[in-house]
C-alpha cells in the first residue's frame, strides 16, 4: 500500500493529464483558401477570403478588398494577381496584388461599358471582360507590375432574339481557347468567334453560332480532354453540346437542366465539367438544384444522374475545388455557400456543411 500522499496526488495529476490529451481533438489543417465575390447593396462590403479544411469546414477570415460590386473574379495563371470586375453602370475592372492575407489594391480602369460580370485572364496576361447591359466584350492586358493598361479593343455585338430578355446584345461571359476567343451572348443567343491579332478582336470565317430560340447562353465549360464545349442555356434552362469539326463550330446535342414536368421558374447560371472529364454541373435559379450528368467519353454526350438541392436560393455561382473532391455552390439570395463532397464514382453530390456569406456571387479558388 502507497502510504505517501504527495506520490498519490502525482500519479492521480498524470492520469487526469492523460485523459485531457485523449479528450482534445486534433482541428483538421486547412486544405484550401478562396475568394468570395459579391453584390455590395446589402450587408456586403466586397471581397471576402475563406479557408476550407480537408473535411470540408468553412472559415471566413474577412473582408480583404473593400470595392463595389465585384461580383465576377478572376487570378493571374502564377497566382500574384487578383481581378475583378465591378458591375456598375459605368463598368469597371480592378487587379489587386495577393499578399498573405490580405488583397493589395493596384490600379482600376474602364470597361468601356454597362454592368461587367464576366472577367477572365490566359497565360499571357491578356484580359477578356464581359458587358452585360452594353453586349461588348473588353479586351485589355496587364503588364509586369499587375496593371491594367487601358482597353486595347472593344468587341460590340448585335442583334436580337426571341424573348423579352434578348431585345438586344447582352455579353454574358467570354473565355480563351487556345488561339481563339469565345464571347457567349445572352441577348443575342450566339456565341461570337473570334482571334487576338496584333492585340485586337479578329473574325475568322464563322463569326458566330446561333442557339435554338429563346435559349440564351450564358456559361460554358470545356472538356479536358475532347474538344467538346458545353454551353449553359440560362432562359430555357438547356445544357448545350458545342462540336468543333475542321475550323467549324455547330451544335451536338442539348439536354434539359430540369427534372421532367418541372413546374418553377427557372433561370440557370454556372457549369463546370471534373477534371477527369467524366461529370457535368450545372445551377438552376429558382428550383435551387444543381444538375448531375455522366459525360458519354465516347462522343461528349450527357445523360442525367439526378439532382441536389443547394440548401439555400438563387445559386448563381459555384466551384469544384482543386482536386475536384468538393463542389461549393454560393446561393446569392440566401447568404450562405454550402459544401458538397463528391463522390468521383457516381458524381453525386453529399451536404456536408455551410456557412454565412452576404449576397455571394463568385467562388474562386487559387
Amino acid at each position: 500500500m502507497i502510504k505517501n500522499p504527495l506520490f498519490l496526488l502525482a500519479i492521480l495529476s498524470m492520469v487526469i493529464s492523460c485523459k485531457k490529451v485523449v479528450k482534445e481533438e486534433v482541428k483538421p489543417k486547412s486544405a484550401y483558401t478562396f475568394y468570395v465575390g459579391t453584390y455590395t447593396s446589402g450587408k456586403s462590403e466586397g471581397i471576402y477570403k475563406f479557408e476550407m479544411d480537408s473535411i470540408g469546414n468553412l472559415t471566413n477570415t474577412g473582408l480583404v478588398a473593400k470595392t463595389e460590386n465585384p461580383s465576377f473574379l478572376t487570378v493571374t495563371v502564377d497566382d500574384k494577381y487578383l481581378l475583378a470586375v465591378n458591375e456598375n453602370e459605368e463598368g469597371t475592372m480592378e487587379s489587386f496584388k495577393i499578399k498573405e492575407d490580405t488583397l493589395i489594391s493596384i490600379n482600376r480602369t474602364s470597361t468601356d461599358g454597362i454592368h461587367p460580370c464576366f472577367i477572365i485572364t490566359n497565360v499571357n496576361n491578356m484580359i477578356l471582360a464581359a458587358n452585360y447591359s452594353s453586349g461588348n466584350v473588353a479586351l485589355s492586358k496587364l503588364n509586369d507590375k499587375g496593371e491594367i493598361l487601358p482597353l486595347l479593343d472593344l468587341q460590340q455585338h448585335e442583334g436580337s432574339d426571341t424573348t423579352d430578355r434578348q431585345e438586344g446584345p447582352h455579353a454574358h461571359s467570354a473565355w480563351f481557347k487556345n488561339d481563339e476567343v469565345i464571347s457567349v451572348d445572352l441577348g443575342t443567343n450566339e456565341l461570337w468567334f473570334s482571334k487576338i491579332v496584333n492585340d485586337k478582336f479578329e473574325f475568322g470565317e464563322q463569326k458566330t453560332l446561333k442557339m435554338a430560340g429563346g435559349a440564351g447562353p450564358r456559361h460554358l465549360a470545356f472538356h479536358p480532354e475532347q474538344d467538346w464545349i458545353y454551353v449553359m442555356n440560362e432562359l430555357n434552362g438547356t445544357v448545350s453540346q458545342v462540336v468543333k469539326s475542321d475550323s467549324t463550330y455547330s451544335i451536338g446535342s442539348t439536354v434539359s437542366s430540369l427534372p421532367e414536368n418541372a413546374q418553377e421558374k427557372n433561370q440557370s447560371a454556372d457549369i463546370h465539367v471534373s477534371s477527369d472529364g467524366k461529370f457535368l454541373y450545372a445551377s438552376n435559379r429558382g428550383p435551387n438544384t444543381i444538375a448531375i450528368f455522366s459525360i458519354d467519353q465516347e462522343n461528349g454526350e450527357l445523360t442525367s444522374v439526378g439532382f441536389e438541392s443547394t440548401k439555400g436560393d438563387w445559386p448563381r455561382n459555384f466551384a469544384l475545388t482543386p482536386d475536384d473532391k468538393y463542389l461549393l455552390v454560393a446561393n446569392e439570395r440566401s447568404d450562405n455557400i454550402v459544401v458538397f463532397e463528391r463522390n468521383i464514382e457516381t458524381g453525386l453530390l453529399k451536404f456536408v456543411t455551410e456557412s454565412e456569406a452576404f449576397s455571394p456571387t463568385c467562388i474562386l479558388f487559387n
